[in-house]
């Protein structure tokens, strides 16, 4: 629940041992005595309203016999002032790939792609990937062998890493972080960081 922020529903949800829960349900508050180190305090799931903060678009086009060309197009469906740091994108490639061309749009400093083939994929390093923005790979597949429908099945699926600094997709906010009691021994610092990072983020081609 985000108060006057919004509602958001969450799936389920669970929480460290170390939480006290007696004002979830009613104020949304938890309560806790931290251990030493960094832990989870809560982990949830969602499945409605959810936007993605990339969308990929690959396609596949046989040019000749020996030929194919893979073109995948990434948008950013994230606000102009964020961005996704550090992005991977691989895909993989037929095993009868003799060599791979690839060509990016646009062509910046921030980004490089290479076909590795021993493991017969294409990775696409994107290190600053703007909200809002568009870019493009297009991969021309040079193949030792005719190609066929078993071959062209064997490209992708396009799998992507990335994270978000400042964003959460899900809108699930922290209204206050309080240190009630403080310690002798240490003196806590207290701050609320949002990041998005991706865990298993899949498009089959």
């Amino acid at each position: 629940h985000g108060g006057w922020y919004g509602v958001v529903v969450l799936d389920d949800c669970n929480f460290h041992e170390q939480v006290d829960l007696r004002d979830f349900d009613d104020h949304k508050i938890l309560s806790f005595v931290p251990p030493d180190g960094e832990f989870v305090v809560m982990n949830y799931r969602i499945t409605s309203d959810f936007r993605a903060p990339f969308r990929i678009f690959p396609q596949v086009e046989q040019i000749t016999p020996y030929k194919l060309e893979c073109v995948i197009k990434i948008r950013a469906d994230i606000p102009e002032q964020n961005y996704g740091g550090n992005m991977v994108i691989s895909c993989p490639m037929p095993k009868h790939t003799a060599f791979v061309t690839n060509e990016l749009f646009p062509q910046t400093p921030m980004q490089s792609a290479e076909y590795v083939a021993s493991d017969t994929k294409v990775v696409w390093n994107i290190k600053k990937f703007q909200g809002g923005a568009e870019h493009t790979l297009r991969c021309k597949i040079t193949l030792s062998q005719p190609c066929s429908e078993t071959i062209k099945k064997e490209i992708g699926p396009v799998s992507l890493t990335f994270e978000i600094p400042m964003y959460n997709v899900s809108n699930l906010q922290v209204r206050y972080l309080r240190i009630s009691e403080r310690h002798a021994a240490y003196n806590p610092y207290r701050w609320v960081r949002y990041v998005t990072q991706s865990s298993s983020y899949i498009c089959r081609l």
